[in-house]
């Protein structure tokens, strides 16, 4: 079973899918190629070869193990591998990338060798931002990033009962590289406001007849 199809076999019986897709696959190549680890590739590796010569020298010395510079380089180009083993893998990490987008929560699959899988009601979600870096905008693709906020009651004595809130930012899922980010950022929109609202919503202040969260969903 693929990812794509493991992710769909985590959707409720009674969940409705709005949107289902993967990333841009030329974007996605782009941002992994150029991304921030680059830079120190090039210069660690650029500093390597001006010590090449050095490095020959010793090479040319008999008594020295040829082991030991082996060693040696392969220890101090670790963030060139460390690049290169990125880039070897990336078709791997797009193969393994999904997203799903229900009337109740964002669905996401990742992973190179370790398949994860995430999922995020949309009663957690405070916060939907649209990010669309030069790539993004190069390829007419956007990153769509989704946050929630916990809200926790601290005591701060015991003895006259004070109590502070403590708000806490947790990353939820982002929906990278995305064509028809508009739409799916409108309805992922529309539906974090709808249940969030629903859910913190007093319940002395209900209406009698609910059309929202807690029966089908009528939003969309």
């Amino acid at each position: 079973m693929n990812s794509n199809n493991e992710l769909k076999s985590l959707i409720g019986q009674n969940e409705k899918i709005f949107y289902e897709g993967k990333p841009d696959l030329k974007c996605y190549i782009f941002e992994c190629i150029f991304n921030p680890l680059l830079p120190v590739a090039l210069i660690w590796g650029f500093s390597d070869i001006g010590g090449l010569n050095s490095i020959s020298v010793l090479i040319s010395q008999p008594e020295l193990d040829i082991s030991f510079i082996i060693i040696y380089l392969i220890m101090h180009l670790m963030p060139v591998w460390m690049y290169l083993v990125g880039i070897l893998f990336t078709y791997r990490r797009y193969k393994n990338t999904y997203y799903i987008v229900t009337d109740k929560a964002i669905y996401s699959s990742e992973g190179i060798f370790n398949k994860i899988y995430k999922t995020k009601p949309f009663a957690e979600l405070s916060h939907i931002d649209l990010h669309r870096g030069i790539f993004d905008q190069l390829f007419n693709v956007g990153d769509i990033i989704t946050t929630s906020n916990q809200v926790t009651t601290i005591p701060t004595s015991s003895i006259y009962g004070n109590y502070r809130q403590n708000n806490k930012t947790y990353s939820g899922i982002t929906l990278n590289s995305i064509s028809n980010y508009t739409e799916v950022y409108s309805i992922i929109k529309k539906l974090q406001q709808d249940i969030y609202t629903d859910v913190m919503y007093p319940n002395d202040l209900r209406p009698k007849e609910n059309s929202g969260y807690n029966t089908e969903y009528k939003g969309m």
